[in-house]
């Protein structure tokens, strides 16, 4: 009987050591990060900010979970392992949210330059044919050089939209754009405050 006792005693004891030496889920957490770089490097942080700050929250969480286990004498990791899914699962989407970002703003700053195009001709041709008279001169001028500035707008538009800066394509078309409707806008009223 005591033989078995301190067999028993033993076992146990051994139980616990091999419990308490436990070691972090390290393919897991590898597994995790890499594929919040993969979303980091897919764009997420421009196309699907959302997405990513979820998976950055749960990559804060699993290693706030492997710190407080490092720091316990009897280690479980089986959270941590849990933690280390969530982290690599968001980190998957907030990848495919920035593909599906990067394709949404591409069709957005394509249609941008397209209309800031359509706009800047529209504004060229009221221009030309703008009522010219006294002190009109200057006005005219500057609005010669609004429509340049738009056109040199345009332009970096399109070098953005080529290098996948699509962002960017889209404030600089849209810029251009709302320069040449004022231009335009201001011709317009011009034009019908000399019908008067």
């Amino acid at each position: 009987m005591r033989v078995s006792v301190r067999f028993l005693g033993l076992a146990l004891g051994l139980a616990l050591v091999v419990a308490g030496c436990g070691a972090p889920p390290a393919a897991d957490m590898n597994a995790a990060k890499t594929a919040v770089d993969k979303s980091v490097t897919a764009g997420a942080g421009d196309y699907a900010a959302d997405s990513l700050k979820t998976a950055q929250d749960a990559q804060a969480a699993l290693d706030a979970e492997v710190k407080a286990q490092d720091g316990k004498w009897f280690k479980s990791y089986d959270k941590a392992k849990e933690l280390a899914a969530a982290v690599k699962t968001a980190a998957d989407k907030a990848a495919a949210d920035a593909i599906t970002g990067k394709e949404k703003a591409k069709g957005e700053a394509t249609a941008a330059i397209g209309e800031a195009k359509t706009l800047l001709d529209e504004a060229k041709a009221l221009l030309d044919k703008a009522p010219k008279g006294k002190g009109s001169a200057a006005d005219i001028e500057a609005m010669k050089a609004d429509l340049t500035a738009a056109a040199t707008a345009i332009t970096e538009a399109e070098g953005a939209l080529s290098s996948e800066r699509f962002l960017d394509a889209k404030a600089k078309a849209s810029a251009a754009k709302n320069t040449a409707s004022s231009v335009k806008t201001a011709v317009e009223t011009a034009m019908a405050a000399k019908k008067r």
